[in-house]
């Protein structure tokens, strides 16, 4: 094999702008468009690969630890090939080209994985619902069915590895002459090359869309987690399968009702007369009015247990409780009359006067620092 340095007319310590402007020089000379004889086709393709190898800061590395060169061109100590195309040889060549025999890489390749945000509400979270949900991904090309060629065209056997994928070089080392491998830069290591690429999708099999997923959000989930959609993904390079989509979930916060599991928490206030007596109310609970007993003599901190009105487990059927803690609102604004009607009240009942008492964490307690907290 020519040496690539010798082949674009090159110093081995030319920089990568000289590298350039004599791949120019040259290409402008053998174009088959310019020059359609048989030895300037076979000399542009020379040209061609050797400026793909030297043009890559890492081909040429690897090119320059063997070189082509009786003793490797300036490679590794004492003029020998490298280490790395030792180990190359033994293990298998980097970048996907496959060692020494390899096959040639698959244009087809899967999909990446996709993540969208949605934005749910509490009524969401206890019955489940059902989302469009728009995303901007890649999808099939229309135009090439992932083909990647324009219309009545195929793929061609690269002329460079002739189909392997991959280039082999014989270097001589402190083994002896070894043969090492490395993909083919001419076709990047898919042993084709494709002459008249689909214009609609540049050659990618594939393009960038808006499409619609529908998506049925169980009940029972909560902000942070993540649901999966296996195949709703991108499709992958040259009509490969498509990668999954991931949907993260957000729920906001509701004004009555907060969430503590699989159940619901809410906070009644009860006037004094009320707690004092007992009442029956109606309150509007996530799925319509329930029917709410206070008994008489009910406590601030208490709290009522309505059940089957909470959420319905992510993995289950049972759905939890709604708990309503109690907060009796004591007036602040007595006329004479009210007021006199108060100490009366109090003069009869000989309530205690204010005092200490055992601590209590009670549930509504939670609530509280619950909805302080939130």
């Amino acid at each position: 094999m020519a040496d690539h340095y010798e082949v674009l007319g090159v110093p081995r310590d030319a920089t990568p702008d000289q590298i350039k402007k004599a791949y120019r020089r040259l290409a402008r000379e053998l174009h088959p468009d310019v020059n359609p004889g048989a030895d300037a086709s076979e000399r542009f393709k020379l040209v061609t690969h050797a400026y793909d190898v030297l043009s890559d800061t890492e081909q040429r590395q690897r090119y320059d630890m063997g070189g082509d060169s009786p003793f490797g061109g300036g490679g590794g100590a004492g003029g020998f090939g490298g280490f790395g195309d030792i180990f190359e040889t033994f293990f298998g060549a980097a970048g996907g080209g496959g060692g020494r025999g390899g096959r040639p890489r698959s244009r087809r390749e899967r999909g990446q994985d996709a993540l969208v945000r949605v934005t749910l509400d509490l009524g969401d979270v206890v019955f489940g619902a059902h989302r469009d949900i728009d995303v901007d991904t890649a999808v099939l090309c229309e135009t090439c069915q992932g083909s990647c060629c324009q219309q009545g065209t195929a793929p061609v056997t690269c002329d460079i590895c002739h189909g392997s994928g991959h280039i082999q070089r014989t270097v001589r080392s402190l083994l002896g002459n070894v043969v090492t491998s490395q993909p083919c830069g001419s076709c990047q290591g898919y042993g084709t090359t494709i002459p008249y690429p689909c214009a609609t999708c540049q050659g990618q099999g594939r393009v960038r869309a808006r499409r619609t997923v529908s998506v049925d959000i169980p009940a029972g989930v909560e902000t942070g987690l993540r649901l999966q959609l296996p195949g709703s993904g991108e499709v992958g390079p040259a009509g490969g399968p498509n990668g999954d989509l991931y949907m993260e979930v957000t729920v906001t916060p509701h004004e009555v009702f907060s969430r503590d599991g699989d159940d619901l928490l809410a906070t009644l206030e009860v006037s004094m007369p009320d707690a004092i007596l007992g009442a029956t109310t109606t309150i509007e609970s996530l799925d319509g009015p329930v029917e709410l007993e206070l008994r008489s003599g009910v406590q601030g901190g208490d709290v009522l247990t309505i059940k089957g009105r909470g959420i319905t487990p992510l993995r289950g059927t049972q759905r939890g409780d709604l708990r309503v803690g109690v907060h009796v609102v004591t007036p602040t604004r007595l006329d004479a009359k009210e007021r006199a009607l108060i100490e009366e009240f109090a003069a009869k009942t000989k309530a205690p006067a204010p005092h200490l008492s055992e601590f209590h964490q009670g549930l509504f307690a939670k609530l509280r620092d619950r909805f302080r907290n939130g």
